[in-house]
């Protein structure tokens, strides 16, 4: 191998082994060796280097895109900022006014509601609540005053000394933002003596969705009818008569404003302490437009009070409150809940019922006996008169249906007249076939069963 290289083959008696002798120097094997060597640990060098590169290249781009990142993320923040504190503008408050009032914002329209902070404000005319504040208003949600189709209601008192009603909506999906949201809208704009009042609500991007409540300390429709209150304080049939105006008033404005409650029952209509209405829960409500005979939309509402024509053909107009008021009229002469499936099968649903035993000349087996039917002529007349308006609201064919002006009308014809002669033969006489506008109606048919769907509404003690 020496002699190939060009070398000569010798012994090295200083380092006692074989050598090459080469041009230029002893090499150890052959002649160049050593510049083989060398390179070899060159090159290894270079690998090592080549390695450290790699890896402080590779640490910089991390660092580069972690910087990146963080850069974008503080971008978007102040562009958060510049936005929210370009549409909430805070009000100035002395360091003595701050610390009794939080501090006030008022939020356009145009505002992104998820960037709201949980404070109190002002939301297009409705104030807002922080969490914190309703949790300490109602000792924790800790009274209870019912259970409704989309929350449970508690009460509470604010640091103003308002009692209030909170609605604490049961989950934070979508559906339940939506209701949040048109319930707001529509009651904001709404000023009457019959609605209920919204003093607030808390931020969409609070903890959990709260809509505030004037408080209504005497309790439903449906208590005094059927409930709790039903036997101990029963309603006189001139409250009654009270509560089927102010409602149909209520629904009357709502209607003028292109609004369908879409939820009308007893247990949406709530009584103060003098017995006037204050009608509630607008989760539902639907804004009409003004320009259409009716809105197609999947069938909402509770059991009992549904327009069958609505949930035939999916179609929703005003005249589908006004079956469900039908319904209500109902229960004011019968003090009956609109299902009980304690009655028998065939009238098990009232409106069923009603209208089978005013077409049978059988008032007398529908009516509440203790309001005076019997006994009191005065108070025969109007029930018989309120059970034709009912009759009336319940046709299946929506043109037949009254408006709820012309509804308004007739209950306060109906309350004005004293002593005259009813406006329809009487259907518990003998008149045999003719027996005027109950008698010669076409029935509207059997409303859809109650167990074939499930009501997005309950009918609790309060529902709000």
């Amino acid at each position: 191998m020496c002699i190939s290289s060009g070398g000569a083959c010798g012994y090295n008696q200083t380092s006692s082994r074989f050598v090459c002798y080469c041009i230029d120097e002893q090499q150890n094997l052959t002649c160049g060796s050593r510049k083989k060597d060398a390179g070899i640990h060159a090159g290894i060098s270079h690998g090592a280097i080549a390695g450290i590169v790699a890896s402080s290249g590779l640490v910089v781009v991390v660092l580069i895109v972690i910087g990146l990142f963080c850069l974008i993320s503080r971008r978007k923040k102040m562009q958060a900022a510049q936005y929210t504190s370009k549409d909430l503008p805070i009000s100035s408050y002395s360091s003595r006014e701050t610390s009794r009032n939080p501090t006030s914002t008022t939020i356009s329209s145009r505002s992104n509601h998820s960037l709201l902070p949980s404070i109190s404000g002002v939301y297009s005319g409705v104030q807002v609540f922080s969490y914190e504040e309703l949790e300490k208003a109602t000792e924790n949600f800790s009274r209870e005053l019912g259970d409704g189709g989309f929350g449970t209601v508690y009460y509470g008192v604010l640091k103003d000394g308002r009692a209030v009603a909170v609605k604490r909506l049961y989950e934070r999906s979508l559906k339940r933002v939506e209701q949040f949201k048109n319930e707001i809208e529509i009651l904001k704009s709404l000023k009457h003596s019959n609605l209920v009042i919204l003093y607030g609500c808390t931020s969409r991007h609070s903890r959990e969705l709260l809509l505030v409540y004037e408080y209504i300390s005497n309790g439903t429709l449906a208590d005094h009818l059927h409930g709790d209150r039903a036997e101990s304080r029963p309603l006189c049939w001139s409250v009654r008569l009270n509560v089927a105006i102010e409602t149909a008033s209520a629904l009357s404005f709502l209607h003028v404003k292109g609004i369908i409650h879409r939820d009308v029952k007893t247990t949406n209509i709530l009584l103060d302490e003098n017995h006037s209405v204050k009608v509630a829960d607008f989760g539902l409500s639907r804004l009409f437009p003004m320009d259409q005979t009716h809105i197609s939309t999947a069938p909402q509402g509770t059991p009992g009070y549904v327009d069958p024509e609505y949930y035939q053909c999916y179609r929703l107009n005003e005249k589908s409150d006004v079956y469900s008021f039908g319904v209500v009229l109902t229960e004011l002469i019968s003090s009956k809940e609109a299902v009980d499936i304690t009655r028998h099968r065939h009238d098990i649903n009232l409106a069923n019922m009603a209208i089978a035993k005013i077409q049978n000349n059988a008032l007398h087996e529908l009516v509440d006996p203790s309001l005076g039917f019997e006994k009191d002529p005065e108070v025969r007349r109007k029930m018989m008169s309120v059970a034709e308006l009912a009759f009336r609201c319940l046709q299946q064919e929506r043109e037949v249906r009254p408006s709820m002006d012309e509804i308004v009308e007739i209950l306060r014809g109906i309350k004005g007249k004293t002593g005259e002669s009813p406006d329809v033969v009487d259907i518990e006489g003998s008149g045999g076939d003719d027996v005027g506008l109950l008698r010669h109606s076409v029935p509207p048919p059997i409303s859809p069963e109650t167990d074939k769907w499930t009501s997005s509404s309950d009918t609790a003690a309060s529902s709000f």
